[in-house]
């Protein structure tokens, strides 16, 4: 399988590659297609999902945590999920 053909993921947002992903894992769980569609289902579906966690750990990046000072000052510092 090349990656030619997972290029349009790359184009994708999140909310519709994730939107791609829950109906290839519906249609896999319910059965619904045949071996050969299946195991292409799941390598795009593994695309999907390297998609979305890329996605979502650029937007992680980019939040900043809101902070309250001992003396009421509000300030930002970056996300930190260790924290």
């Amino acid at each position: 399988m090349s990656d030619n053909k997972h290029a349009d993921i790359e184009a994708m947002s999140f909310e519709q590659a994730l939107a791609e992903l829950e109906t290839i894992v519906s249609k896999l769980e319910q059965g619904q297609i045949g071996l050969e569609d299946s195991i292409d289902a799941y390598e795009r579906g593994a695309k999907l999902k390297e998609h979305c966690d890329a996605k979502l750990k650029d937007a992680q990046l980019k939040v900043d945590r809101i902070k309250l000072g001992p003396d009421g000052a509000v300030s930002s510092e970056p996300f930190d999920a260790a924290s």
